[in-house]
């Protein structure tokens, strides 16, 4: 818990019921000094304090306890947009969101989960496409034995039927994982 986050909350609470600060001493029996050190940031309210200040305020110990984050749909649209990235290079697409999902997910509200689903979609969609690279790479090469018939494929059938799907399949999926909070 932060100490001016806190202090925020306690200050702005009291103003919204119309407290002075030795009102609010009053009513919790704390001294004025100490409402004044937790409203500067000074000293974090533990325990009785805390207890006799949100018995005083008329709220729980949560509105304090738990931090609210910001609700950002911006970022929310960027971090998603993000994975557009792999249009570069599709390494591209799995390091910027990740490393907006790692700055924004303490911050913001949501991209926990959604950054989550985009890092894993897009792990999986590299994986693919370096899989299908490796067939295309064997079946051009065009291997001797058994295994060469296996991999034996005409390449533009390979092309046509497994390749061509994947940039509508892509959009397709990035764009069903987009939430707004």
């Amino acid at each position: 818990m932060e100490n001016k986050n806190l202090a925020n909350k306690v200050k702005e609470l009291r103003e919204l019921i119309g407290y002075t600060q030795e009102q609010l001493s009053e009513e919790s029996k704390l001294s004025l000094r100490t409402i004044q050190r937790i409203e500067s940031g000074q000293s974090i309210p533990k325990g009785d304090t805390l207890m006799r200040l949100t018995k005083s305020l008329g709220v729980t110990t949560e509105y304090f306890l738990i931090e609210k984050k910001n609700e950002n749909k911006g970022y929310l649209m960027l971090i998603n947009l993000s994975a557009l990235f792999f249009i570069v290079h599709p390494i591209l697409g799995l390091i910027i969101p990740l490393i907006m999902w790692i700055f924004g997910r303490e911050k913001i509200a949501c991209v926990e989960k959604t950054g989550k689903q985009i890092v894993n979609f897009q792990l999986t969609w590299i994986l693919v496409f370096y899989i299908v690279l490796a067939i295309l790479y064997v079946s051009s090469e065009g291997l001797g034995g058994d295994l060469g018939l296996i991999f034996n494929i005409n390449f533009t059938l390979l092309i046509g039927n497994i390749l061509s799907p994947f940039p509508f399949l892509y959009l397709f999926n990035n764009g069903v994982s987009y939430q707004y909070p």
